[in-house]
Protein backbone atom coordinates (compact mmCIF):
# COMPACT_ATOMS: atom_id res chain seq x y z
CA UNK A 1 0.00 0.00 0.00
CA UNK A 2 1.10 3.20 -0.67
CA UNK A 3 1.87 5.92 2.12
CA UNK A 4 -0.18 9.04 2.04
CA UNK A 5 0.22 11.83 3.64
CA UNK A 6 -1.82 14.03 5.97
CA UNK A 7 -2.76 16.78 3.40
CA UNK A 8 -3.25 13.78 0.46
CA UNK A 9 -6.14 12.36 2.14
CA UNK A 10 -7.78 16.06 3.08
CA UNK A 11 -7.63 17.02 -0.36
CA UNK A 12 -11.05 15.05 -1.68
CA UNK A 13 -12.74 16.49 1.78
CA UNK A 14 -11.66 20.05 0.97
CA UNK A 15 -12.67 20.07 -2.49
CA UNK A 16 -15.92 18.80 -1.70
CA UNK A 17 -16.44 21.66 1.13
CA UNK A 18 -15.31 24.33 -1.60
CA UNK A 19 -17.77 23.26 -3.99
CA UNK A 20 -20.59 23.10 -1.25
CA UNK A 21 -19.75 26.44 0.26
CA UNK A 22 -19.71 27.96 -3.56
CA UNK A 23 -23.34 26.06 -4.03
CA UNK A 24 -24.22 28.17 -1.02
CA UNK A 25 -22.85 31.52 -1.98
CA UNK A 26 -25.24 31.21 -5.12
CA UNK A 27 -27.92 30.15 -3.37
CA UNK A 28 -28.64 33.88 -1.38
CA UNK A 29 -31.88 35.26 -0.31
CA UNK A 30 -32.95 38.23 1.04
CA UNK A 31 -35.78 39.13 3.74
CA UNK A 32 -38.94 40.90 3.00
CA UNK A 33 -40.88 42.22 6.26
CA UNK A 34 -43.34 44.49 6.05
CA UNK A 35 -47.05 45.61 6.62
CA UNK A 36 -50.73 44.46 5.11
CA UNK A 37 -52.76 47.70 5.65
CA UNK A 38 -56.45 48.77 3.72
CA UNK A 39 -56.39 51.14 1.86
CA UNK A 40 -59.64 52.67 3.00
CA UNK A 41 -58.69 53.14 6.57
CA UNK A 42 -55.31 52.27 7.07
CA UNK A 43 -56.19 49.69 9.26
CA UNK A 44 -53.73 46.06 10.11
CA UNK A 45 -54.67 43.20 7.79
CA UNK A 46 -54.41 39.86 9.47
CA UNK A 47 -54.39 36.43 7.77
CA UNK A 48 -53.21 37.87 3.96
CA UNK A 49 -51.19 36.08 2.14
CA UNK A 50 -48.44 37.44 0.76
CA UNK A 51 -46.94 35.51 -2.09
CA UNK A 52 -43.50 36.35 -4.01
CA UNK A 53 -44.44 37.00 -7.53
CA UNK A 54 -44.19 33.42 -10.20
CA UNK A 55 -43.43 31.47 -7.03
CA UNK A 56 -44.60 29.39 -4.22
CA UNK A 57 -42.69 30.66 -1.93
CA UNK A 58 -45.14 32.63 0.58
CA UNK A 59 -46.38 33.65 4.28
CA UNK A 60 -49.24 34.88 5.91
CA UNK A 61 -49.70 38.55 7.92
CA UNK A 62 -49.73 37.84 11.81
CA UNK A 63 -52.82 39.70 13.96
CA UNK A 64 -50.91 42.99 13.15
CA UNK A 65 -50.60 42.75 9.57
CA UNK A 66 -47.08 42.12 9.70
CA UNK A 67 -45.25 39.74 7.67
CA UNK A 68 -41.75 38.55 6.80
CA UNK A 69 -40.81 36.84 3.95
CA UNK A 70 -37.27 35.57 2.07
CA UNK A 71 -37.07 36.38 -1.34
CA UNK A 72 -34.85 33.87 -3.81
CA UNK A 73 -32.63 36.18 -5.66
CA UNK A 74 -34.52 37.10 -8.73
CA UNK A 75 -37.66 37.04 -7.20
CA UNK A 76 -40.15 39.88 -7.20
Amino acid sequence: MKNYNKATRMLPFLLAMLLWLSGQAFAQSRTVTGTVKDAGDDSALPGVNVLVKGTTVGTISDVNGNFSINVPDGGS
